[in-house]
């Protein structure tokens, strides 16, 4: 049975940090990714790393503030978020993409409020 479990969420001042983690289990992904929702906002790709080759990619308004990475053994996703502003907040989640599939976890709140 695949499980993605996030974690890692909470309140942070602007300009905090936070690392979200998801632990994986039941599942050989090929690529993994976080996202975003937003208040009243559609669900956003904020970036995703590929299992084959480690490449990340991340989308223009977290580039340089978050980084993606996983685990040795690819059993825990992270999002390591720096210089975190109040549009940061939302719902995230983690996704993964396998050869037949996709799942998603639960989601963890982070609001960045002063």
């Amino acid at each position: 049975q695949v499980q993605l479990v996030e974690s890692g969420g909470g309140l942070v001042q602007p300009g905090g940090s936070l690392r979200l983690s998801c632990a994986a289990s039941g599942i050989n992904w090929w690529s993994m990714s976080w996202y975003r929702q937003a208040p009243g906002k559609e669900r956003e790709l904020l970036a995703t790393i590929v299992s084959s080759d480690g490449r990340t990619e991340y989308v223009d308004s977290v580039k340089g503030r978050f980084t993606i990475s996983t685990d040795n053994w690819k059993n825990t996703l992270y999002l390591q978020m720096n210089n975190l502003k109040p549009e940061d907040t939302g719902v995230y989640y983690c996704a993964a993409v396998t050869a037949s599939s996709a799942y998603w976890g639960q989601g963890t709140q982070v609001t960045v409020s002063s």
